[in-house]
C-alpha cells in the first residue's frame, strides 16, 4: 500500500510530517508531493494520466490532502482541485475529498450548505454591490468582510463605520475580489475549535483572543485551553462536518446570545494549537481513519 501527503510547501510542515511519521510507523510506503508539480493529462485515446513534474506518478492508493498553497487566482485553486479530483476518477482515495475540499474552502458555499440545511450560521451576505457593503454595515453595526478563500484568519476585518467599509470595498473590488460579509454576533472573548474524524469528536479548545484584536486564530497568537464538548455543541459540529461532505475537520463555533453558531468549517486544520490544549494528535486518528476506508 502507498499512501501521500499532499501539501505544497518545497518543505513538510509539522502536521505533514506527523502524517509521514504515522504511516511509516504503520508499514505505509509513503510520498510527500507538492500539488503544483501534478500535472493532468488526457490521453489521444481518452485515458487520463497523472504526472509528477517530468515523471510518471507512480500508483497510490490514497492521498492525505493537506494544503494547496496561497493560491493567487481562481484559475490556478480550479487547477489544483481538478487535479485532486482526477486523482479520484483514477482511484485514489482522498482524505479530504476534492468535493469536501471545494465546499469548505469557498466560505460562502459553505455558508450556503450550512444555512440550507438548518444549521445556524451568522447573518452573511455576498455582493460586488459597495454600496449595499456600506448599508449592510450601517445597519448591523459590527460587521466582519473576509476573503472569499482565505485561512488563518488573514485578511479578515472588522468594522462598524460605514464610510471605513467602502473605502475597504472599493480597495477590494478593483483587486476583483467579491464582498464577503457577516454580522459579528460574538458574545465572549473567545470561540471554540471542535476538532472532527470521521464519525468521532477527538475533542474541543477554547480559543482566546489576545490583547489587540478581535480574531481567535492560534496562528495569530490566541490562547487555547481545553473545552468541555456537550451534546448540542456535538450534534451541531457532527452535523455541519457531514454536510460539507468532509472526512475530517476542524469547525469554528462562536457562542452567541442565542446559543451555538457556526462561524466556518475547515477541511485542512492545522492542530498545534488543539494539541496542546488537548494532548489529542490528531494524525493518528486521520491515518486510522484513511487506512480502515482504504480496507473497505
Amino acid at each position: 500500500m502507498r499512501v501521500a501527503v499532499i501539501h505544497e510547501a518545497p518543505v513538510p510542515p509539522q502536521t505533514a510530517r506527523e502524517l509521514l511519521t504515522e504511516l511509516l510507523r504503520k508499514g505505509v510506503s509513503v510520498l510527500y508531493l507538492r500539488i503544483s508539480r501534478l500535472n493532468g493529462e488526457v490521453l489521444k485515446d481518452g485515458s487520463l494520466r497523472i504526472s509528477y513534474g517530468s515523471d510518471h506518478l507512480v500508483e497510490i492508493d490514497g492521498g492525505l490532502v493537506r494544503g494547496v498553497g496561497s493560491v493567487a487566482s481562481m484559475e490556478t485553486l480550479l487547477k489544483r482541485v481538478n487535479i485532486l479530483k482526477q486523482l479520484e476518477i483514477s482511484g485514489v482515495l482522498l482524505v479530504n475529498s476534492s468535493e469536501g475540499f471545494l465546499n469548505a474552502r469557498d466560505k460562502y458555499r459553505a455558508t450556503q450548505l450550512l444555512a440550507s440545511s438548518g444549521v445556524r450560521v451568522p447573518e452573511t451576505k455576498i455582493t460586488e454591490d459597495v454600496y449595499v457593503l456600506s448599508e449592510t454595515v450601517r445597519s448591523w453595526g459590527k460587521t466582519v468582510i473576509k476573503p472569499l478563500i482565505g485561512s488563518m484568519g488573514y485578511g479578515s476585518l472588522l468594522v462598524s463605520d460605514p464610510d471605513i467599509a467602502y473605502i475597504i470595498g472599493k480597495t477590494w473590488l478593483s483587486h476583483s475580489q467579491p464582498l464577503l460579509i457577516q454580522k459579528y454576533t460574538r458574545a465572549k472573548e473567545r470561540d471554540i475549535r471542535v476538532f472532527i474524524v470521521g464519525d468521532e469528536i477527538l475533542g474541543a479548545i477554547y480559543r482566546y483572543k489576545p490583547e489587540n484584536t478581535w480574531k481567535t486564530n492560534v496562528a495569530q497568537g490566541a490562547r487555547v485551553e481545553k473545552a468541555p464538548v456537550d451534546a448540542d455543541l456535538a450534534e451541531l459540529s457532527l452535523k455541519a462536518t457531514r454536510i460539507l461532505k468532509l472526512d475530517y475537520a476542524g469547525v469554528d463555533v462562536g457562542e452567541t446570545e442565542d446559543g451555538y453558531v457556526i462561524y466556518e468549517v475547515n477541511a485542512m486544520p492545522n492542530w498545534q494549537g488543539f494539541y496542546a490544549g488537548t494532548g489529542v494528535n490528531p494524525a493518528p486518528k486521520i491515518v486510522d481513519y484513511l487506512l480502515r476506508k482504504l480496507k473497505k
